[in-house]
């Protein structure tokens, strides 16, 4: 079993994510798409979140534990800067459960992210929020985070990502 590390908050501990912990972490996946009105969005399934964790490891997990019962996690993985020339973590997501935040476990999660950023020479702490979301916009503002306004998000995805690749042999 992997080691508990300890923080400030009383009885909540956190952990690196192991493979027996994938039912739990598609949970919490639901539960944040559901929070967000993202949930006909989730495909994922027990067997990619297997191989993308733990086979082959493109992304990590810490699990929140509040008294022994997990209330919270946090998935990420590296980016790379080349105007820093060092990677960064990117945090996909963060959440905690509703009943336990204002305890100040997202700002531990946050807080040991950023510990674990320095301490594997990386150059930043990166991650999206949703515009609507005001309460994250601010807590994030409140721990000294940037929004990056001047940026525009683009994706490709299905069709378009297909679409796209076909371009290469032409």
């Amino acid at each position: 079993m992997t080691s508990l590390i300890t923080t400030k908050v009383n009885d909540f501990k956190m952990r690196f994510a192991e493979p027996g912990d994938i039912l739990l972490i598609l949970d919490f996946i639901k539960e944040l798409a559901e929070y967000e009105e993202m949930f006909d969005e989730v495909v994922t399934t027990e067997e990619i979140l297997k191989e993308s964790l733990f086979e082959r490891k493109v992304a990590e997990v810490i699990i929140g534990e509040y008294q022994n019962k997990p209330v919270s996690f946090a998935l990420f993985f590296y980016n790379f800067s080349t105007f820093l020339g060092r990677p960064g973590i990117y945090l996909e997501d963060l959440f905690v459960k509703p009943e336990l935040r204002g305890k100040g476990i997202g700002k531990i999660m946050l807080s040991f992210l950023a510990k674990l950023a320095i301490e594997r020479k990386c150059g930043r702490l990166e991650w999206w929020c949703l515009d609507w979301n005001r309460s994250s916009v601010e807590f994030y503002k409140h721990l000294g985070a940037i929004p990056m306004d001047e940026w525009t998000v683009y994706r490709v995805h299905d069709e378009k990502l297909i679409n796209l690749a076909k371009c290469f042999g032409e």
